[in-house]
C-alpha cells in the first residue's frame, strides 16, 4: 500500500490533529515519523523507567466548558484522557531574587493576590488585568468573525486589541505598571513564549496569561498521555501512524505535491500532503529551493525562529514536598530585570557561572500522581540559550566528542546548583540526570537550530504574518507551532485549520459535538478527589518498585 488520499510529515499534536479530521471523514491517511515514538514535542520517554515529558509542562481551559477541553471532546479523543490540576492556589510559583510570588487560579484571585503584595498599584493591577482579558478575548473572536457585518464592525468589536496590538508588551506594560518586581512578577510568563519583554508581541503575552488565568492542568502520561489517545483516534478512523519513517523529499511534479521520498529509498503517493515540520525544513529540506517562488525565499531567509533549550532530566530520592514542592510550576529569577536575564542567557558562555539567571522547574511526579513509585520524584529543568553558542558543537556529523561530554558535565553542574536553592542536598540524592540539548531538540524534533516554539513570535510572524496552512504548492500544507498559534492547544487547532483547508469546510465543522465525550479531570494533590483506578494504579507501581528493590 503506497497510495493514499492524505500523508502527513510529522506525528506532533498538529499532524495528529489533522490525521484525525481527515481520517474520520473517510480520507485513507498516513502520519510518517522519523522518530521511534510519535508525538514531536509533545512526546514522552522513559529513563530506567521512570518518564519524562520534554515539552509539555502544563495546558490551560481545560475545565468543563473551556476551548482546550471542547477541543478534545471535538476530536473525540476526551474520554482517552485524564488531567490533573495543578495547585490552585499557586500553579506557578515566581521565585524572584529572595520574594516568591504564588499565582492562583482564577483572574479575580490573581488581582487581590497582587494587590495584598503591591497596595499602591492596586488600581494599575485590576485596569491592566482586565485590558489582558480584553485583549485575550478580542484575539480569540477575530477567527470567528463571519459575514460582512460583522467583518465591517471588526476594529470596534476588537478595538482594544487594534489600539495595543503593535506595541511590545515591556511598552505595554510600561503603561500600566510602574513597580519592577510587579512587572516580573506580570511577564513571568514569557518563558511559554521565549521571548523577553522588549521583543515580546503583547497580544500573544496576552493570549498565554489568558490561557492560563483559570490554572494549570497536566495530563496523565505526561505529554504522551495527550499523543496516546491522538494516536489511538488516527487508528480508530483507519488512518494508520509509522514509526522510525525518515522522510528524504516532499516529491513535485507539475508544481503539485504527489508524495514523498523516504530516505530507505520508497516513494509513497497521495493527493494531499501535509508537513508538521516547520517552515524551513519543509521548504529548504523537503521540497527544495528550486521549486520555490522568490516571495516565499524571501519571506524563508527573513524568518527568524525561537529560542532553543537546555533540559536536565532529574530523578531524586529525596521527599522533596518538605521543602514546599508541589504540583505547581517554578520559575526561578535573578531578579526583576527579564530583558538583561535574556540576554545573560543569549550572550554569555553557557558554562560560566555558577547559576543560570532564570530557569522553569517541573515536577513531574507530583504534578501527574500515577508515575509516582513512591521513593523516586522526577524534574523536568529547563532554560534557554543561544544555539550560536554552540558552535563548537554545530555542523559536525557525530557531536558526541570527548568536550560534547564535558560541556554537558559542566551545564549538569550548572542547572544543579539552580536546584540546590530550592531543594538543599538534591546533588547528593541523584538517582539519575540526563541533559538535552539544543543538539537532542535537532536530532529528535528535526527542529530548525533547536528551536521549542516554531517561528519566534515577534508582531512580524505572527497573525497575518504567520505561515498560512496553504501553500503555494498545489496539495501540500502546513500545520504546526509555525502557523496558527504555538503551545499544545496551538498547534492541535493548527491541525483542524489544516484539515478544513484540504476538505473546504470550516474547522468548527470538523469538531463533531458528542455529549458521551468528557475529559476525566482530578486534583493533583487531593486524594480525595480520585477514583479507586488511581490509589490501584499508584499501589501498583509502588509495589513493583519495591520488588525490583528487593531482587537487586
Amino acid at each position: 500500500m503506497n497510495h493514499f488520499d492524505t500523508i502527513i510529515v510529522g506525528s506532533g499534536v498538529g499532524g495528529l490533529a489533522t490525521a484525525i479530521c481527515l481520517a474520520r471523514a473517510g480520507q485513507k491517511v498516513l502520519v510518517l515519523e522519523q522518530h521511534y515514538v510519535p508525538g514531536g514535542w509533545s512526546h514522552s520517554f522513559t529513563l530506567n523507567g521512570q518518564r519524562f515529558s520534554p515539552g509539555v509542562h502544563y495546558v490551560g481551559y481545560i475545565d468543563e466548558g473551556q476551548s482546550t477541553n471542547e477541543l478534545y471532546r471535538g476530536l473525540g479523543i476526551a474520554n482517552d484522557m485524564v488531567f490533573f490540576r495543578m495547585n490552585k492556589n499557586g500553579y506557578e510559583h515566581c521565585l524572584i531574587r529572595d520574594e516568591t510570588f504564588d499565582l492562583p487560579a482564577g483572574v479575580e484571585n490573581l488581582r487581590k493576590m497582587l494587590s495584598t503584595r503591591f497596595p499602591k498599584e492596586e488600581k494599575n493591577i485590576r485596569e491592566y488585568l482586565t485590558l489582558i482579558q480584553k485583549v485575550n478575548f478580542e484575539l480569540q473572536l477575530i477567527p470567528k468573525l463571519k459575514g460582512f457585518w460583522q467583518k465591517i464592525t471588526a476594529p470596534f468589536r476588537t478595538k482594544h486589541f487594534g489600539k495595543f496590538a503593535l506595541f511590545p508588551l515591556k511598552r505595554v506594560i510600561g503603561w500600566h505598571i510602574k513597580d519592577p518586581l510587579l512587572k516580573a512578577v506580570l511577564n513571568i510568563q514569557c518563558g511559554d513564549h521565549g521571548l523577553p519583554p522588549n521583543r515580546a508581541c503583547f497580544p500573544v503575552h496576552c493570549s498565554v496569561m489568558g490561557h492560563y488565568f483559570d490554572g494549570g492542568f497536566y495530563p496523565m502520561g505526561g505529554g504522551g498521555g495527550i499523543v496516546k489517545a491522538m494516536t489511538n483516534g488516527v487508528k480508530k478512523h483507519g488512518g494508520e501512524v509509522r514509526l522510525k519513517q525518515d522522510v528524504e523529499k516532499i516529491i513535485i511534479e507539475n508544481k503539485k505535491a504527489i508524495g514523498v521520498l523516504l530516505k530507505n529509498g520508497q516513494s509513497l503517493f497521495a493527493k494531499n500532503i501535509v508537513s508538521n515540520a516547520d517552515p524551513s525544513v519543509t521548504y529548504l529540506n523537503l521540497v527544495g529551493k528550486s521549486y520555490l517562488s522568490k516571495s516565499l525565499m524571501k519571506k524563508l531567509n527573513k524568518t527568524k525562529y525561537s529560542v532553543t533549550s537546555l533540559i536536565l532530566f532529574l530523578t531524586l530520592d529525596i521527599d522533596v514536598t518538605q521543602f514546599g514542592i508541589d504540583s505547581g510550576n517554578i520559575w526561578m529569577m535573578k531578579d526583576e530585570n527579564d530583558d538583561a536575564n535574556f540576554e545573560d542567557l543569549m550572550n554569555n558562555d553557557i558554562t560560566a557561572g555558577n547559576l543560570f539567571p532564570a530557569v522553569f522547574i517541573s515536577c513531574t511526579t507530583i504534578k501527574d500522581p500515577v508515575s509516582f513509585n513512591g521513593r523516586h520524584h522526577n524534574f523536568e529543568v529547563v532554560t534557554y540559550v543561544n544555539y550560536d553558542n554552540l558552535n563548537d558543537f554545530n555542523g559536525l556529523k557525530d557531536y558526541h566528542n570527548k568536550e560534547y561530554i564535558i560541556f554537558k558535565e559542566k551545564v549538569i553542574n550548572k542547572l544543579m546548583n539552580n536546584i540546590e536553592k530550592i531543594i538543599p542536598g538534591a546533588k547528593q540524592n541523584i538517582v539519575q540526570v540526563e541533559l538535552g540539548t539544543p543538539k537532542t531538540n535537532e536530532f529528535y524534533i528535526n527542529s530548525t537550530r533547536g528551536n521549542v516554539y516554531g517561528t519566534e513570535k515577534t508582531l512580524n510572524q505572527v497573525g497575518p504574518f504567520s505561515y498560512k496552512n496553504n501553500s503555494e504548492i498545489d496539495n501540500l500544507f502546513l500545520c504546526g507551532a509555525s502557523t496558527l498559534s504555538h503551545g499544545v492547544a496551538g498547534a492541535t487547532h493548527s491541525g483542524v485549520e489544516a484539515a478544513a483547508a484540504i476538505l473546504g469546510c470550516m474547522s468548527a465543522d470538523l469538531l463533531v459535538k458528542d455529549e458521551t465525550q468528557r475529559l476525566r479531570i482530578y486534583d493533583a494533590e487531593d486524594v480525595l478527589t480520585w477514583p479507586d483506578w488511581i490509589h490501584v494504579k499508584r499501589d501498583h507501581k509502588s509495589r513493583k518498585f519495591k520488588e525490583i528493590n528487593l531482587k537487586q
